[in-house]
């Protein structure tokens, strides 16, 4: 029972920054950072998370798809359920929130949302939650979505933070691996609510071809990984000496062309996971079916062989084609800015774009006078 009554007087005193928050927030970005930089004082100095994206939607579908606890449950990874509790006017919107972790385990926390409407149609819902649960590493935070409504769409961004339980050794793994992974999360989540809302591509759609678009990605990354280290850099495989002893190579040179060949595989398996664009995909078609060819041009009769060339790039070219196929479906944290400064320099590289659009169009309608 002291426990109840702690989480009911922390819930309490969460609920009683709210208005301040979200009035703040409502009037501009500036006194909104002030005010809830203050009132996330108690929940340490840790990094705060920041995911901004434009939405192209109007603002009541995105408010809508964002504060309605049955769709926001579809589309934030963060969250498997969302409840909310009845309230009476004028108070704070409270809810409960569950999180599923595997292994049958839950986490499960409570908080409340305050909602402010300021000029231009701005609006914020200011939000503290907790969680009494002791397996949560997170004991309790804050933060706010900001929604800026423009002629073709909503800027929509949030900003949070929150503390942490299990003394040094829970704030050093959520610095190294948490707050990150929250970060994705928050960003991931983002973008699959604007495929919602803009490609009308449900949520459940875009998991799977995440899914999709992963394992493939994962299968593909791996089996460059082992061939380039296996059977060329460290068991120099022989059936390829002969491949290469087929096009005129003496073998201490096939040997070194292995050995690079390797490398090179074994690189590009790397950059699969570092750099996931569908340019490197379309690459990827050309190299295999390079190597393909070559190998079937240098020994044609392996082709007989249970094992050959073609029964490993054939799978390779299809675990290519799912993630290019994949990719525009699934969604990209990457897609969101992760920095507020990164919202302003993208703001002025597109002026700049237009400027300089603006002046080649005059120039041209001068030069043709």
């Amino acid at each position: 029972m002291e426990a109840v009554r702690k989480a009911e007087h922390e819930r309490s005193a969460l609920e009683d920054k709210l208005p301040a928050a979200a009035n703040a927030a409502g009037t501009g970005g500036g006194q909104a950072e002030a005010v809830v930089s203050k009132a996330l004082q108690r929940e340490g100095r840790a990094k705060q998370v920041y995911v901004e994206r434009f939405v192209a939607c109007p603002m009541e579908q995105l408010w809508q798809h964002t504060q309605q606890p049955e769709l926001h449950e579809r589309w934030d990874v963060r969250f498997s359920a969302i409840q909310y509790l009845p309230r009476n006017d004028g108070e704070a919107q409270r809810f409960l929130y569950t999180t599923r972790i595997g292994f049958g385990l839950h986490i499960r926390g409570t908080g409340a949302t305050r909602e402010h409407e300021g000029p231009e149609g701005r609006k914020v819902s200011a939000l503290r939650f907790h969680s009494p649960q002791r397996l949560s590493l997170i004991r309790s935070g804050a933060g706010y979505w900001l929604y800026e409504p423009s002629a073709d769409g909503v800027r929509f961004l949030t900003r949070y933070t929150y503390s942490t339980r299990f003394g040094a050794i829970g704030a050093l793994f959520d610095r190294i691996v948490f707050r990150p992974l929250m970060g994705w999360a928050t960003a991931w989540s983002f973008d699959r609510l604007r495929l919602w809302l803009e490609k009308g591509w449900r949520p459940e759609l875009t998991m799977a071809m995440a899914l999709l678009h992963g394992l493939s990605l994962l299968l593909l990354a791996g089996l460059w990984l082992y061939e380039g280290l296996v059977p060329k850099l460290l068991f120099p495989s022989r059936i390829e000496l002969e491949l290469l002893g087929g096009l005129g190579f003496s073998e201490p040179l096939a040997r070194a062309a292995i050995g690079t060949l390797g490398l090179a595989e074994a690189g590009l398996g790397l950059l699969l996971l570092l750099y996931r664009r569908p340019a490197l995909y379309r690459l990827q078609l050309l190299v295999l079916a390079l190597l393909a060819a070559a190998a079937v041009w240098s020994r044609p009769e392996q082709l007989a062989d249970p094992f050959n060339a073609l029964t490993l790039t054939v799978p390779m070219l299809g675990l290519t084609a799912v993630c290019l196929l994949a990719h525009p479906y699934a969604p990209q944290a990457g897609r969101c800015m992760r920095k507020p400064g990164e919202a302003m320099a993208a703001s002025k590289r597109t002026a700049e774009k237009l400027i300089q659009k603006e002046r080649s169009i005059q120039n041209d309608s001068s030069a043709s006078e």
